[in-house]
């Protein structure tokens, strides 16, 4: 299995390249900037992306969408309860001024318990609402330690903003204490920004779930 991260963009949003190393079949997890970057990586681990995939649809998380698709290819997926956002991208960016970028369009809508297959490995989609209404959680089951892709949602030592368009505090706690809380200690936390962190490490440390876990 290869996992690489870069971090991207203005907001320093974490895009991850999953691929299978027999296949090289792979999934890219939030696009959302610096397509050259993401582009150059993939030619030279020679990966072909079969599914661009995004956590939620704010401006850093799906800004490179459509330039990385043009690219290399890969269906654009995305969940159905964020395409106001999606569709209001050059809003996004003029709250920062910032460029409005290229999103192309969304190829498949992803819901609650699909699975995304690549090469011989399969992630498990996962709704986890509160930081947007339409926000996902990527779950890798796998031998040598389980991952989950949880975007905005879960960080380390703290969780996704939720004073912005469609955010929900209860909402992402509730996410966070029934989807994301009942997996092992050991679950690698692979978050939108920042560094990893375990599950164990957030149920123990994180300030926001003492209340909750």
């Amino acid at each position: 299995m290869i996992i690489e991260t870069l971090s991207v963009g203005p907001f320093q949003c974490n895009c991850t390249i999953l691929a299978c190393e027999k296949t090289k079949e792979a999934v890219v997890i939030d696009p959302g900037d610096e397509h050259e970057l993401i582009v150059a990586r993939l030619e030279a681990l020679g990966l072909t992306p079969k599914y661009l995939l995004h956590t939620h649809a704010h401006l850093d998380h799906v800004g490179g969408t459509c330039a990385v698709q043009e690219a290399r290819g890969g269906e654009a997926c995305l969940h159905e309860g964020d395409k106001f956002l999606f569709d209001n991208v050059a809003v996004q960016a003029a709250l920062f001024n910032l460029p409005t970028p290229r999103t192309g369009k969304i190829d498949q809508w992803l819901q609650d318990q699909d699975q995304i297959r690549f090469g011989s490995h399969c992630l498990e989609v996962w709704h986890t609402p509160g930081h947007t209404p339409g926000s996902l959680s990527f779950f890798l089951a796998d031998p040598s330690g389980n991952q989950l892709f949880t975007g905005d949602t879960l960080f380390a030592r703290s969780i996704g903003r939720t004073d912005l368009w469609g955010g929900d505090y209860e909402q992402i706690l509730q996410s966070i204490q029934e989807r994301i809380l009942p997996c092992t200690d050991d679950t690698v936390v692979h978050a939108g920004h920042g560094p990893n962190t375990t599950v164990g490490e957030e149920r123990h440390q994180n300030p926001f779930l003492q209340n909750i876990s």
